[in-house]
């Protein structure tokens, strides 16, 4: 019976292998293109999500925002009192709170303010109105481009002041507060003694384009009601446990009354962002992989036509299908290992360097590293089947024949 001894068919591989180098260089290229691309376009992605997780922007990360409905009856007792706001001070982790009530949304009021330059000129508006504690600023990361906001004192006196948003100031063309311009909402007059310049919270982004009063004379004059949203800034990491306590702090007899957004969890963040980059790069690394798989089936195939006289004479020989068959395989097995080994090795140090130079930490998962090797020999082996199985179809005499 013939046998093909495994050191005799690895030896033939091998000689097979380094038989043309620059083909085989070549065709391991491919390889080398496919897994080098599917180990970094994985790695990057996975960098890139912890990095923007790590990254995750700290004021945002910090805001936590309470939402409160309001009672279908006007007369009412509030579901949330305005002194409810100094419980939720007195959480830990809270570093800024503020509240305030708005117009509903569709039922802005009238504005009219009488521009500084032309007293002719008079601009009319509906704009949202906002009655608001003092605090409105740190917690709506919000800055003033001119003039000051209202503080306790404007709130407890019940004083008749407004601090316009800038788009709201630009509408109503006030510019300046030095000769103390007023508006008219619904016929009463408030004095203007501020104009709010970025609001840096995306969801404050109504400040822009509000008139903010006093929530004391808001409810006096054009009774707005109890306050209808909380914005909390709290020290990083707390924004799920704040987010938790909140709500019984501000209505402890009605808690589930109350809806809360917080941030996401960056875990959850890192996870989304990672999925997305690598669901979008991970087609170009499979079609790179299989461009190599083509390249190393058509030279397979190719050198079993040149080698067709070998074979002929393997045949002749002894040498049984099986053999040939198992030649050719183990040699297109050995190029996708090789190329799978320097591809892996090349998507590594390109995911480093690419961290490198953007100064992120590297992540880079250990068993897609080890198993790319395997998977390249795995890609070798199925390119070398038609050509494998071809060669082991030819019959000994017209193998010595020579290609036709």
């Amino acid at each position: 019976m013939s046998r093909l001894p495994l050191k005799d068919l690895v030896r033939e591989a091998i000689g097979g292998v380094g038989a043309r180098p620059a083909r085989t260089a070549l065709t391991i290229a491919g390889i080398v293109m496919g897994i080098g691309t599917l180990v970094t376009t994985l790695g990057v992605s996975a960098t890139a999500g912890n990095q923007i997780a790590g990254r995750f922007d700290a004021a945002t990360a910090t805001e936590v925002t309470v939402r409160v409905d309001r009672a279908a009856d006007r007369d009412a007792p509030p579901l949330v009192a305005w002194t409810a706001l100094d419980n939720v001070v007195r959480l830990n982790g809270v570093t800024a709170v503020a509240g305030y009530s708005r117009t509903p949304e569709g039922e802005d009021l009238p504005v009219r303010a009488t521009a500084v330059k032309d007293p002719t000129r008079i601009l009319n508006r509906r704009l949202p109105v906002l009655g608001s504690t003092a605090t409105l600023l740190d917690p709506a990361r919000a800055d003033l481009a001119v003039g000051r906001f209202f503080d306790g004192g404007h709130i407890s006196r019940h004083d008749r002041v407004a601090v316009l948003g800038a788009e709201a100031a630009d509408q109503l063309g006030v510019t300046r507060i030095d000769n103390q311009p007023a508006v008219l909402i619904s016929g009463e007059p408030f004095t203007v003694i501020g104009i709010l310049g970025t609001v840096r919270r995306a969801d404050q982004q109504v400040l822009g384009s509000a008139v903010i009063l006093p929530y004391t004379a808001a409810d006096d004059r054009l009774r707005l009601g109890p306050l209808t949203t909380v914005t909390i800034r709290t020290s990083l990491g707390a924004t799920r446990l704040i987010a938790r306590q909140a709500p019984l702090a501000l209505a402890s007899g009605d808690p589930d009354e109350l809806q809360v957004e917080a941030p996401p969890d960056p875990a959850s963040l890192r996870t989304g962002v990672a999925q997305d980059v690598s669901g979008l790069l991970l087609v170009l690394g499979l079609v790179s992989l299989a461009v190599g798989a083509l390249g190393i089936a058509n030279v397979t195939l190719v050198t079993v036509m040149e080698r067709t006289a070998e074979i002929g004479l393997r045949r002749a020989l002894g040498a049984r299908r099986r053999h040939i068959a198992a030649q050719f395989l183990l040699e297109s097995t050995v190029v996708g290992l090789l190329g799978g080994i320097v591809g892996a090795s090349t998507g590594v140090l390109a995911v480093v360097g690419i961290s490198v130079t953007r100064h992120w930490t590297p992540v880079v998962d250990g068993t897609l590293a080890v198993a790319s090797p395997l998977v390249g020999a795995v890609v070798g082996l199925m390119a070398g089947l038609y050509p494998a199985m071809r060669a082991a179809r030819m019959q000994p005499v017209d193998a010595l024949r020579g290609p036709s």
